[in-house]
């Protein structure tokens, strides 16, 4: 090796905990967690459904289920998930059609992702609460 070339030491491992992504990244990445989430709680959701719909009785069910706070703050977190893939979704079709793709615009638009999901949460969690 000539003394002009310096080879850079490579770490053997990779410190998840210490690499900064950048905000589309972290978009991104929420986007796929909500999406596992989502599809995760899918039979949870389903039994709800049922238990609301099915009989006065099993309606009486839904509503102590429903009603105790870690279920409400799993719904709620559920909901995030929901809009934020929801949001996320419509910001990636954008860049699908080449809008937006810019560095500042993706910034942009990824805090407009994050800000949004969290703002209809925080409103429609105080009304459904």
């Amino acid at each position: 090796m000539s003394e002009m070339t310096v080879r850079k030491q490579r770490p053997k491992h990779l410190a998840l905990n210490q690499i900064r992504q950048p905000l589309p990244a972290i978009v991104s990445i929420l986007h796929r967690i909500s999406g596992a989430g989502l599809f995760l709680m899918l039979p949870f959701l389903l039994f709800l459904l049922d238990r609301s719909l099915g009989s006065p009785d099993s309606f009486v069910t839904f509503a102590a289920i429903v009603g105790h706070p870690l279920v409400k703050l799993l719904l709620i977190g559920l909901l995030w998930a929901y809009l934020h893939h929801f949001c996320a979704g419509i910001r990636f079709l954008l860049l699908d059609l080449h809008k937006g793709g810019e560095l500042q615009a993706a910034r942009n638009s990824s805090r407009i992702v994050l800000v949004v999901s969290i703002a209809l949460t925080i409103v429609i969690g105080v009304k459904l609460w």
